[in-house]
């Protein structure tokens, strides 16, 4: 087990001194091996460009960095290191993370980030930070109030891409593009629904629509989205086939209803019906929260290809003893790029076919999850959504989302986690998963090579 960050001890506690260990890197021998390339990248040494104390960059920075061929993309997924007010936490971490894209050979711009809030009343103060930080080139931002383990009072996801060629487009706050090699990502975040306690399918609804009315800003239609993040507050509340989930899930099929999802460049041997991936999770926010991925690509040798998992039953698919309407989204999207596959892991949980695993036990319900991902990935699944020559390992993760119900599991499975995905950048966060028996959830992000094209 890794030696815990700094950031997770309690105030007052002692440091444990460390060396640096290099991330290990990970590079994948293709027929175009120069052409990609995922590492996790040694954290800095003195004089860090940021001017932070060295100390506080060894710490629980963690980053990857993706190359397809001559482009670049990173993910950053970091804590503040220090102690103190909201203000003095945000400042320190945004330097950190501006130290980290500072040290990277590409230059990179920032493109979206996610903001994880101990306190939602710290949202407006967050968001002028941000604004002074990076000015005309902020990124699409979502704040979600969801506490990260250990106490920090904000934890960040933030994904930038750079290289020759790249254009990132701005349409407002709330709306993003990124195109390069004729592909073009769609990047919507920070959308909120029209609160209301009492309707949480109008609520829901409203907030599809708006970001329907974002992607469409873009010159692009909401079939072409890939991927979806739903943050629900008080997910399990409400009475017996109408709690908050439940009636999200309505939300979702009312709206999804007459939208045929990836039919402009969707792998021949996708279902005739399919559906984004998607987190569906909890939240201590005012209200639904929403935030999407689209993809436009003409290029033949760009598709979709929807995966589920063998051993589970298709969400979409769930009796209504779980939800009324089921839940409309693919255990992952995997997003076939010539050579290169991005998947697109969804929020996965201890779910076995259609029920609940490992009740109460969350280290075997984190193991039953990563279990699951792996499945969900593997060589052998792709082949049996009939695409050979790709799939993914545990290796080939990029980044985590961790969910854990209550804050007396963290160290349970934050230690399965990095036993299983030792060094892969993550995030722990308070959050209650759609099903009250559920402990924990894991949501992801892998790239692999294809390493026979498929034309």
């Amino acid at each position: 087990m890794a030696a815990p960050n700094p950031i997770n001890l309690p105030p007052g506690s002692k440091r444990e001194s460390r060396s640096a260990t290099p991330m290990r890197p990970l590079d994948l021998d293709l027929s175009r091996a120069d052409q990609f390339r995922l590492s996790f990248p040694t954290p800095c040494a003195s004089p860090a460009p940021c001017g932070l104390p060295c100390d506080l960059t060894l710490g629980p920075e963690r980053h990857a960095v993706v190359n397809l061929g001559h482009l670049a993309r990173m993910a950053i997924m970091a804590l503040p290191q220090v102690h103190g007010s909201f203000h003095e936490q945000a400042e320190e971490l945004f330097a950190q993370i501006a130290c980290i894209m500072a040290r990277q050979r590409t230059p990179l711009t920032a493109t979206t980030m996610m903001v994880f809030l101990r306190d939602g009343a710290d949202e407006a103060e967050g968001l002028k930070l941000l604004q002074a930080r990076f000015g005309a080139a902020m990124p699409v931002v979502t704040f979600v109030v969801q506490p990260p383990c250990g106490g920090a009072a904000l934890g960040v996801e933030l994904w930038a891409v750079g290289g020759p060629g790249v254009q990132v487009e701005r349409f407002g706050p709330q709306l993003l593009t990124v195109a390069a090699d004729g592909i073009r990502w769609i990047h919507c975040g920070g959308v909120s629904g029209e609160a209301s306690a009492d309707d949480p399918h109008g609520e829901a609804l409203s907030a599809f629509e708006q970001m329907r009315t974002q992607v469409a800003g873009a010159g692009a239609g909401f079939d072409q989205v890939v991927r979806t993040w739903l943050y629900v507050n008080q997910i399990n509340s409400g009475p017996a086939g109408r709690q908050r989930y439940q009636e999200l899930n309505r939300a979702r099929t009312d709206f999804f209803r007459d939208i045929h999802f990836g039919t402009r460049s969707r792998a021949a041997s996708a279902p005739a019906t399919i559906y984004p991936a998607s987190t569906g999770i909890g939240t201590n926010g005012d209200g639904i929260r929403m935030a999407c991925l689209a993809l436009d690509s003409a290029r033949p040798d760009v598709y979709l290809l929807p995966l589920e998992n063998p051993q589970q039953t298709p969400a979409c698919d769930y009796q209504a003893t779980y939800s009324p309407q089921s839940p409309k989204f693919s255990r992952a999207m995997a997003v076939v790029q010539g050579h290169f596959v991005t998947t697109l892991l969804s929020g996965t949980a201890s779910i076995l076919n259609s029920r609940t695993c490992h009740p109460g036990d969350v280290i075997r319900q984190t193991e039953q999850t990563i279990e699951n991902i792996e499945r969900l990935m593997a060589p052998e699944n792709f082949f049996r959504h009939g695409l050979t020559g790709a799939g993914a390992t545990l290796r080939d993760i990029a980044k985590l989302r961790v969910y854990i119900k209550h804050a007396e599991d963290y160290e349970k499975c934050r230690e399965v986690c990095e036993r299983c995905l030792p060094n892969i950048p993550a995030l722990y966060l308070h959050a209650e998963v759609c099903r009250p028996e559920l402990l924990m959830e894991i949501e992801a992000v892998a790239f692999s090579p294809l390493a026979q094209r498929q034309d």
